[in-house]
């Protein structure tokens, strides 16, 4: 079997990722009555899946690189798939939240599935890292169609049948993928073996879960809470005993030696910062477009649907990019064509300073900005596995996803104190914390492009260099 009939049963699994992150968007108000809570409530349901997704991630790609990337994948598919069958038929806000949580697994399939086509492509091909960008861009490419489509299902059939019925469609789909990649898809040719540094995965699951719930907790309680302070505070302070018993482990967990690589460290900063628009932004954006002018001065005032269009087009301009970033990274290099997509994301943001008082200007910058951002969400675990050790290809490709998470985390609450400073009456923001949130994303998107200037020119091994 081709590497390429792989990517395209990947590309399926992936195409199912992006329902599960549109699906449920149309509907949320509609889960919250089912539950009787009230609709802030329904915060939880992104807060528990992002702490969740930040412990599974670097467990399910050390085991991905020891015992097979495939393995771990169909482990990973057969949890999301339990979660989301369970989900209609969680009538408690506890159980449903739960239920949501722990289907938050699907965020480690695109770090396997990389890892996975790198690994088939390293001995078949002298460019194996050219290859696995490109594959890399399919897979983005399936995961936001999939995010369109989903939105577009949900909307539709909320509108037309019961709840419980909608909310059965996901889990049949992830049930679909686990047969996709059980019959379609190969193992990896390098696993490691060896066993698990658990003692390492608990210090940086705890360290995750203090600093993720503290985020959280500044989010909800406002920055005058001391306690959510000291929790953040404490999940930071737990990473120094995590990196010093790394540091004396012949098989870690996560390799502290990778931060050190000149490849690889910018890669993993440029995942942070991006993550502080590509997590951070999208709900600012939302919240910006439905203000009303007339009330508060700013804003487009928009109805969900037109909102919608925006949305649906920044995932198309992503779709682009995704698939425009292999092309590009061969015609230059590949640490041009990140620089490239890091700049765009930071120049689209910053558009937004001057430019926000049209539908036509936020749309224009969302192209800017989702072209970027879709050429970073495929390329930075695709070049990461090309830096990293044959060994580490899951570590390294995780690693992307967990530092973006961190840099998403910490940016969802940044930018909820900034928004609820200054509020205008009646809208669900100030102009002052629109503009921060703006001037935020595009500082970071241009500190990640200064970053990646950094890297060594051959770092990423296409035929090229």
């Amino acid at each position: 079997m081709t590497v390429w009939a792989v990517v395209g049963f990947l590309a399926v699994v992936e195409f199912t990722s992006g329902i599960l992150q549109g699906y449920y968007t149309p509907m949320l108000t509609d889960i919250a009555r089912a539950l009787d809570i009230h609709d802030a409530d329904v915060n939880w349901f992104e807060g528990t899946q992002l702490m969740l997704s930040a412990l599974v991630v670097p467990a399910f790609a050390k085991l991905g690189d020891m015992i097979g990337h495939k393995r771990m994948l169909l482990i990973s598919t057969a949890i999301v798939a339990v979660a989301s069958l369970a989900l209609p038929f969680a009538t408690t806000f506890w159980a449903f939240l739960v239920c949501w949580a722990i289907q938050g697994v699907y965020v480690v399939w695109l770090p396997l599935e990389v890892a996975l086509v790198f690994s088939r492509t390293r001995g078949l091909s002298g460019d194996a890292a050219g290859i696995t960008a490109k594959a890399a861009g399919v897979l983005v490419a399936a995961l936001e169609a999939g995010a369109i489509t989903g939105a577009l299902a949900g909307g539709a059939l909320i509108d037309a049948i019961d709840l419980r019925t909608v909310l059965l469609v996901p889990g049949i789909a992830v049930a679909i993928c686990f047969f996709v990649i059980l019959f379609g898809v190969r193992e990896s040719s390098v696993q490691t073996g060896g066993r698990l540094d658990t003692t390492g995965l608990v210090l940086i699951s705890f360290a995750l879960i203090a600093f993720t719930g503290g985020l959280s907790l500044l989010r909800i309680s406002g920055p005058t809470d001391a306690v959510a302070w000291l929790v953040t505070i404490a999940g930071a302070a737990l990473i120094v005993p995590f990196v010093a018993w790394e540091r004396r482990q012949a098989n870690p967990v996560i390799d502290i030696a990778m931060f050190r690589d000149p490849a690889l460290w910018p890669v993993f900063l440029t995942a942070g910062l991006f993550g502080v628009s590509v997590l951070g932004a999208q709900a600012p954006l939302s919240t910006f477009a439905r203000t009303d002018p007339a009330v508060a001065g700013f804003g487009l005032g928009t109805t969900g649907f037109a909102t919608s269009l925006i949305i649906g087009v920044y995932l198309i301009a992503m779709i682009a990019g995704a698939l425009t970033y292999p092309v590009l990274a061969r015609a230059t290099s590949p640490r041009a064509a990140l620089i490239t997509a890091a700049g765009l994301v930071g120049v689209g943001y910053l558009m937004f300073l001057p430019m926000h008082d049209t539908y036509a200007q936020v749309i224009v910058n969302m192209v800017v900005a989702g072209i970027g951002s879709g050429a970073l969400v495929g390329a930075l675990p695709a070049t990461a596995a090309a830096a990293a050790p044959p060994t580490q290809t899951g570590v390294a490709t995780g690693l992307t996803n967990s530092v973006k998470t961190v840099g998403g985390a910490i940016a969802s609450c940044a930018f909820g104190i900034a928004l609820a400073t200054g509020l205008t009456a009646g809208t669900a923001g100030s102009l002052t914390g629109y503009m921060t949130v703006w001037i935020v994303c595009g500082a970071t998107a241009i500190a990640a492009a200064l970053a990646l200037t950094v890297v060594p020119r051959n770092a990423f091994r296409l035929a090229r260099d």
